[in-house]
């Protein structure tokens, strides 16, 4: 059916509004952490892969960054093998880590490569046992409760934190038509496999890359404010204060640290988006308004200069 006249006015705008973004970004990295709601429902699993492969189409270097917890519960569930958390992280043992890897490195990474590829793509799925690309070491969690003078150290099993990145395999992959997806399992020195938090390896690619942007997708708007509202556009100074006040709390914290640390540590920008929005990534990037919130160290971008 052809376009109405107000539909055609309306596309040329939007294509005009990116052109600027599209020129600031071209031969740019961005990190993508790929997670909720935009990984189960169906209309936005290929919204997700048609965004992807756009970027690569124009001259952007896309990095996916993968989670996959319900989908781990949900196999260990079917297997009866019981879950324990600690401070919100799974307790992983040998028998658990063997589930892990085969929902993260096999069955989730494998979907998003199809995903990808057959929305015209070329993606590669990669664990951070691939090339050495994770190097990890076993996470110590402290726990404390009031009446403990000091907090114990619990060990949770092959639980890992990001020790090193190694950046061949991804510049080699980034000067190719391939786009990476990455699941995060780490390997230690020990050569035992270690499962990562996502949010955490995508902010570690981004930060060794020096990428332009790393957007996280979320199941909220954005960061909201006191009274619900979305910021959606704050220096590390605000984030910093707001963390202090209390208005970023509890299970977010981990996320905006993780965005803090990589605008700290060199990317332009990390964003917090609605990945219930189809397209989310592009609205995010290509255009003025986005989905969702901005973090910089830089001042801020009037529209028509792109952030």
């Amino acid at each position: 059916m052809p376009l109405t006249r107000q539909q055609a006015i309306d596309t040329s705008r939007i294509l005009s509004e990116a052109m600027p973004y599209i020129q600031k970004f071209v031969g740019k990295t961005i990190v993508i952490k790929y997670g909720g709601n935009a990984m189960t429902d169906e209309k936005l699993k290929a919204s997700f892969a048609r965004d992807i492969v756009m970027m690569k189409l124009i001259g952007i270097n896309p990095i996916v960054v993968h989670g996959g917890g319900p989908q781990i519960g949900n196999l260990l569930e079917q297997l009866k093998i019981e879950s324990h958390f600690v401070n919100g992280m799974r307790v992983t043992d040998s028998k658990t880590m063997d589930v892990v890897e085969m929902v993260l490195g096999g069955m989730v990474n494998k979907e998003i490569v199809g995903l990808i590829n057959s929305a015209g793509g070329k993606a590669i799925g990669l664990t951070g046992k691939d090339g050495e690309l994770l190097r990890a070491r076993k996470l110590r969690v402290k726990h404390k409760t009031p009446e403990m003078e000091a907090p114990e150290i619990i060990d949770i099993g092959h639980v890992g934190e990001v020790e090193s990145v190694n950046i061949k395999v991804l510049k080699m992959l980034e000067n190719s038509d391939f786009i990476p997806v990455i699941a995060p399992i780490g390997v230690g020195a020990d050569g035992h496999a270690y499962n990562i938090n996502a949010d955490l390896v995508a902010g570690k690619v981004a930060e060794v890359l020096m990428a332009e942007k790393l957007i996280l997708l979320t199941n909220i708007a954005g960061l909201l404010d006191k009274e619900g509202k979305v910021l959606t556009g704050l220096s590390t100074q605000q984030v910093d204060a707001l963390i202090e006040d209390g208005t970023i709390y509890g299970g977010m914290l981990p996320k905006i640290d993780c965005a803090l640390s990589a605008v700290k540590s060199g990317v332009n920008t990390a964003h917090i988006i609605d990945g219930r929005v189809e397209h989310a990534c592009m609205l995010e990037i290509f255009t003025n308004e986005g989905v969702g919130t901005l973090i910089t160290n830089k001042s801020l971008s009037v529209p028509g200069n792109p952030a």
